[in-house]
Parts: C-alpha cells; sequence; structure tokens
C-alpha cells in the first residue's frame, strides 16, 4: 500500500492509519480548510491584548492592587494554556500574588495536579494558584439573575468576587451550542449544577437550531449569554487551532465581540461542503484530550452523521482511556433499556432533567438514525451495553462495511473528527 493512500485518523495521543485502497472505495477525505499557523503568535498576542476587538486595552483595564481571577478550560479541552497563561502573566500590571486561575470543569470532575501539570507545565502548576471549579458544591456558586425564559443563574462565588475576570478559551464548532468559547467559558464552566442542567434542557437539546456553527439564533447560546450579560467578564482571550493545535487565529476583548470575529473565522476554516451523503462515514473525536471519554465522542459522531445515509453506517474511532467516564449518569442512562427508543423514554420518565442527559439524549437520536460502530480501549461488554456495535480491529472492520455495501461505494472520513463540520452543499 502506496503511504499517500494511508489516511491519519486523529486517536489517542498518537493517531491511527487507515489504508485506503481505491481499488475498494471511493474516498472522500473530508478536512478543515485552516489558516497557517501565525508567524509570531505571542506578538498577534500582546498586540491584540492593546489593541482589543471592543473595550480598553487589557492594561487600561487593572489597577496596581485588584485581584485577577484567569477562567480557562479543564484538561478535556486543547486550549494552549502553556502559551497563552505566560503571555498573559507578562501584560497583567500585578504580582502572580493577586492572580488565581480557575478551571471551569462545568460538570466534570475536578482536575489532579498531575493533570494541571500536564495542562500548564512544572513551574506554572507551583507558582500560581490554580484551583478547580466545582458545580455541585452550594458554598462555592451564588445565585446572579435569571434569563428572560425564568432560567436561574448562580455562578461560581471566586469569580464573582474578584475585581476583574479574565477569560481564556478556543472557538470551535460545537454540536449544540453553534461554537465553543466566548460566555460558554463562564457558563456552564463555572455554574452550578442546577443551572447547567437547565441549559440543557430536552426542549433545548431537541431544538434544530440547537445544532453546529449556529449562534444569533440558537437558543441554547441565547439562554447562557443572558445568564452571564448578569456577570460579564471584563476581558476575552480566544484563539481557533488547527490539527496540530497550533494558534491560526487570536480574537481578544469583548467576551461578545470579539468571539463572533472568532466564529466566523471558525465558519470558514471547519465548516466544509459536501455534495451528498455517504452509505459509510469514517470519523474519530479529534485524538487526545477530546477522545478520552465515551460522553464527548458524541461530538465526532453527531459530525459525521450531517453526512450519512439515513440508515448508514459510522465508524468512531476513539480511545476512550476515561471510560464512559464513570462518574455521572451518563453511563447509567446509556445502559437502560435495550434499545435507543428505551434510552429516551427513560429520559422522558425523569420526574426531573439530571446531569448528562443531554448527552444520552443525543446518542439516542443518533443510534435510532445509523448503525455506530466504536472502535476504543474500553471494554466490549461496556460499549455493548451503550448500544454501540464493538470495533476489533479497525482496518478490518472498515474493509468488511465496505463489502458489504457491494460494488465501489463512495465512502466518507473525517480525520480530524468534529475539528471538520461537514454539510450538504446543493452545488
Amino acid at each position: 500500500m502506496s503511504d499517500s493512500n494511508i489516511i491519519r485518523i486523529a486517536y489517542g495521543k498518537h493517531g491511527l492509519p487507515l489504508e485506503a485502497d481505491p481499488a475498494l472505495a471511493d474516498w472522500h477525505v473530508i478536512r478543515p480548510r485552516f489558516n497557517p499557523p501565525l508567524s509570531d503568535p505571542e506578538e498577534a498576542f500582546c498586540r491584540a491584548c492593546r489593541t482589543p476587538r471592543g473595550g480598553k486595552p487589557l492594561h487600561e483595564l487593572i489597577g496596581p492592587q485588584e485581584r485577577v481571577l484567569i477562567v480557562t478550560s479543564d484538561g478535556t479541552r486543547a486550549v494552549p494554556n502553556r502559551q497563552l497563561i505566560p503571555w498573559l502573566l507578562k501584560e497583567l500590571p500585578v504580582p502572580t500574588s493577586q492572580i488565581t486561575v480557575i478551571l471551569g470543569t462545568g460538570s466534570h470532575r475536578g482536575n489532579t495536579p498531575a493533570e494541571i501539570e500536564a495542562m500548564f507545565g512544572p513551574e506554572m502548576a507551583r507558582s500560581l494558584n490554580i484551583v478547580n471549579h466545582d458545580a455541585f458544591d452550594p458554598g462555592q456558586n451564588v445565585y446572579i439573575g435569571q434569563t428572560p425564559a425564568g432560567k436561574r443563574a448562580l455562578v461560581n462565588r471566586r469569580y464573582l468576587e474578584a475585581d476583574k475576570r479574565i477569560v481564556v478559551g478556543f472557538i470551535e464548532p460545537h454540536f449544540f451550542a453553534g461554537f465553543s468559547g466566548g460566555a460558554k467559558g463562564v457558563i456552564p464552566a463555572l455554574a452550578s449544577i442546577d443551572t447547567i442542567i437547565s441549559i440543557h434542557g430536552f426542549d433545548l437539546i431537541a431544538n434544530p437550531l440547537s445544532t453546529w456553527g449556529t449562534v444569533e439564533e440558537n437558543p441554547i447560546r441565547c439562554e447562557l449569554e443572558a445568564m452571564v450579560a448578569h456577570c460579564p467578564p471584563e476581558f476575552m482571550v480566544n484563539v481557533t487551532l488547527n490539527s496540530d493545535k497550533a494558534i491560526t487565529g487570536m480574537f481578544v476583548g469583548d467576551y461578545i465581540q470579539a468571539h463572533r470575529a472568532g466564529c466566523r473565522r471558525s465558519r470558514e476554516e471547519a465548516m466544509q461542503p459536501v455534495r451528498s451523503r455517504f452509505p459509510l462515514v469514517i470519523t474519530s473525536n479529534s485524538g487526545f484530550p477530546l477522545d478520552q471519554n465515551l460522553y464527548q465522542t458524541i461530538k465526532g459522531i453527531s459530525a459525521a452523521a450531517r453526512i450519512t445515509e439515513p440508515g448508514g453506517t459510522i465508524l468512531v474511532a476513539s480511545e476512550c482511556s476515561d471510560g464512559l467516564p464513570d462518574h455521572g449518569n451518563f453511563g447509567p442512562l446509556m445502559k437502560q433499556g435495550r434499545t435507543p427508543h428505551d434510552i429516551l423514554q427513560g429520559i422522558v420518565d425523569l420526574p426531573e432533567e439530571i446531569l448528562d442527559q443531554w448527552e444520552a439524549q443525543v446518542y439516542a437520536y443518533l443510534m435510532k438514525e445509523y448503525d455506530i460502530r466504536l472502535f476504543s480501549a474500553m471494554d466490549a461488554s461496556t460499549v455493548r451495553a451503550c448500544k454501540l456495535g464493538v470495533v476489533g480491529d479497525f482496518q478490518s472492520e472498515v474493509e468488511a462495511a465496505i463489502r458489504k455495501l457491494g460494488g465501489h461505494p463512495s465512502v466518507g472520513v473525517l480525520p480530524d473528527g468534529p475539528l471538520t463540520i461537514p454539510y450538504l452543499s446543493a452545488s
């Protein structure tokens, strides 16, 4: 097999080779159109902080005696903290003793000291005050108001008590919030569990406008931005990244204005037109860190479903080194009953909405429509209990699925998973 026929699938930290034999199928590899990495990202960062998109330059926002809180994502997100945080510290006119970094874990577990060191490097992990948000601790979260729809917002106390707040993150299409980044770095990242559940309600998730690439008309984005309007950050640093996690764009300043500019860039890079659906689509979950568990893997599956024929097959490679994960309600929700319909009915029958039901809800919708099979490090019995097909040998399974289709079928491949969001184009 020629090297030119090898497709590298993003999987874990090292990737997975797929031999795409042209005699077997007509392979359609769909990738993002990334802009080149910034030639000098630190210089671009400094320039952006001094000439932000909306609002004052960073050095004019922060007084010498003020306490600064920097919010960044937890270890499941590929935010380039090892670059952005040191650059930010240089720009801030206060000593590190007046700075706290809080990890916006949302409903996830807190990051361990070892994970924090991996995210920030040993020196920053030792010298900075880095803390985890805890959505489940009532003492950490304070009521700030409600949305026009009546949803109550409770947010981390440290965030509210800081003199100045800076939100750090990255922007990519998101499978029900339209895009990541922006206000999402505050809510759900620093929200109480009740608030998180409220903005992931059954009806909001079921709304067709709660999907990839929508912003102004997206009901989930509208709800979370209405909440954050009660406690807006003073400054935002968001970036766009390519598949190598290198920075391609810097979007700095007002958390709405700069975010919208980043969404436009992300849409140009990630959202790719496809002329027709495929009977078989091979996808990933973008590799580490996003493919650490099955809960997050719905993102790669959801991206593939946009271009899969009804009743077609989706083969997803996602390492799931952290399992389902074991905490939360996701596993029990996925394992209930025998069919995807049973999962949905179980959610509908809940006396109240609960943590993690939204991911199980989307899985159930997609499993009703497609034959979804998983290649992972999880044990086969757990995968089957979640109503998913088990892939043993990845290459063999791909070839068997193609042969089952017969003839010389067209096969879609999303090597970078949800870093590429395909959409059907009429032309």
